[in-house]
């Protein structure tokens, strides 16, 4: 592996965990807000808006390192090269579950961000219009299903990420670090996504539509 290759997939790992990765979970957390009515939604998004440079903050900070990782692991998944015979049947599903919920995440997010944060530029939309707007995107049991797929997806990506970013980061050195590490990010792994399909049926609960409609 020569120098550059070897720069780039550091800082591919490094995104992913700052600020990709942090950002997924801020993300969900704030959905997860929707559990708890739509005024909890809306204050939450309201307050998000009112952080200082938050267009700059979303450039540089969000879309531009989330778009070199995706980009660059999109690279990485079809240069891949499973090898059972090195790490063994689990650790080699992982792997390629990784690169596959790799692929499946850059897609979803694409898609996610044209429906959601484009569509709330160009349209003006108010805070509590973003609620209603993640109702009629939901609202479509396709739709549902396809956003369910792509929340899990990216929320085991980031799990499994970590678990290796650890790992080749030297910070999880030895069988039973790396034992419990796996340990640790499958609960990360069930909890997170837990929040991010709940705030899903909570966006699709006739409440919270309803709630929103009041405004």
């Amino acid at each position: 592996m020569n120098h550059s290759s070897f720069f780039n997939r550091r800082l591919h790992s490094l995104l992913g965990v700052i600020p990709v990765g942090f950002f997924l979970l801020e993300h969900l957390l704030t959905n997860y807000y929707a559990t708890r009515g739509a005024d909890a939604y809306r204050e939450q998004v309201e307050w998000l808006w009112d952080i200082p440079f938050l267009l700059f903050l979303e450039i540089f900070f969000i879309f531009l390192p989330l778009l070199y990782h995706g980009v660059y692991g999109l690279y990485i998944a079809f240069q891949a090269k499973n090898n059972v015979t090195n790490f063994g049947y689990f650790r080699n599903l992982m792997f390629m579950l990784q690169r596959v919920t790799g692929v499946i995440t850059f897609i979803f997010v694409g898609w996610h961000v044209w429906e959601t944060r484009i569509y709330v530029a160009l349209n003006d939309l108010s805070a509590h219009e973003v609620g209603l707007r993640m109702n009629e995107i939901l609202s479509n049991n396709l739709t549902f299903a396809l956003y369910v797929i792509g929340v899990i997806a990216a929320v085991f990506h980031f799990s499994n990420g970590m678990w290796s970013f650890l790992v080749s980061w030297g910070i999880t050195v030895g069988p039973r670090a790396q034992a419990v590490s796996t340990w640790v990010w499958a609960v990360v792994f069930v909890v997170v996504s837990y929040i991010g399909v709940r705030a899903l049926f909570a966006f699709v609960d006739p409440e919270f539509v309803t709630q929103s409609a009041q405004f």
